[in-house]
């Protein structure tokens, strides 16, 4: 069994978001990838209420049965990367291999991570980066390079639309719809 983490605010999750998790699952073989909304990350805040984006991922995540909805980071303390790996990996079974799926501009700051050393031993890298971008690998860290097609899409860039009462092309239609549903980002129901 592979089982890959790919933990964020996804504030909200988009295109981009479901395109790496494709890829990866495709490159690697992975059996199932968990999509873990961070209720309270200790790098980044989030702007939208934890239930809010956990619905968002639950309805985006029903377009391919390797991607799971995850609540391991529901409680309201600080979710620390560490902590997750561990309750990951004691819910599965024995030979498991644990993947964890992040971009190349969090993979550069690893070091500074809570419990850094145990974070970089204990999974599979799966560092997303655009070909020809480099970046060092701590000793001890297993890594595997996931070049993707350029995916200009950030978040905010997606708020920022849904705020003009733009529709992103980037967000999947049943997002949209429990965007407008919610009344979210300040987009307009009509």
């Amino acid at each position: 069994m592979r089982t890959a983490i790919f933990g964020g605010t996804f504030d909200p999750i988009h295109s981009a978001h479901l395109t790496v998790a494709r890829e990866a699952a495709e490159a690697f073989g992975l059996d199932r990838i968990l999509f873990i909304p961070a209720a309270n990350p200790p790098h980044k805040e989030a702007v939208t209420p934890y239930e809010d984006r956990f619905a968002m991922v639950e309805l985006a995540c029903r377009e391919d049965p390797r991607f799971i909805p995850s609540r391991l980071e529901e409680a309201q303390e600080k979710n620390y990367s560490i902590y997750t790996i561990e309750r990951v990996r004691g819910s599965e079974k024995p030979g498991t291999r644990l993947f964890f799926v992040i971009g190349a501009d969090a993979f550069a700051e690893i070091c500074s991570w809570h419990r850094a050393d145990e974070v970089i031993t204990s999974v599979e890298f799966i560092v997303v980066t655009r070909p020809g971008h480099d970046y060092a690998s701590p000793a001890g860290a297993c890594v595997h390079r996931l070049e993707t097609v350029a995916l200009p899409v950030s978040s905010s860039e997606v708020r920022q639309k849904l705020e003009r009462g733009e529709i992103p092309p980037e967000l999947p239609p049943c997002v949209i719809r429990y965007i407008r549903e919610h009344k979210l980002y300040n987009f307009p129901k009509v």
